[in-house]
């Protein structure tokens, strides 16, 4: 069973930075893709960025393009999430989410860390 377990979420002030991690484990561990997702409690979860690692294009949503860089390694089953400029409106649950090669879209998901921006 894939496990997923995300790190370095903690409360920064608004124009601040903060580098979330996550680890996978499990056997067998398959990724084709990874990503970050995040949940506030007035929204849905929504996408962040994500990482394909057949060519290590990346993705990430409007709201955080130039600010977010989504990087890692395959090999190493980990993938970060490098935040700046962070914002009040980017507080959240962060979560992890792995997409396997036999998927069309992401299945395993990690417990979250919480991310606060005061402003």
């Amino acid at each position: 069973q894939v496990q997923l377990v995300e790190s370095g979420g903690g409360l920064v002030q608004a124009g601040g930075s903060l580098r979330l991690s996550c680890a996978a484990s499990g056997h067998p561990f398959r990724t084709y893709s990874m990503g970050w997702f995040r949940r506030t409690p007035s929204k849905e979860r929504e996408f962040v960025a994500a990482i394909l690692w057949s060519n290590n294009s990346t993705y990430y949503a409007e709201s955080v393009k130039g600010r977010f860089t989504i990087s890692g390694d395959s090999t190493k089953s980990t993938v970060h999430l490098q935040m700046t400029n962070l914002k009040p409106e980017d507080t959240a649950v962060y979560y992890c989410a792995n997409r396997s090669p036999y998927e069309s879209d992401f299945r395993s998901w990690g417990r979250g860390t919480q991310v606060i921006v005061s402003s």
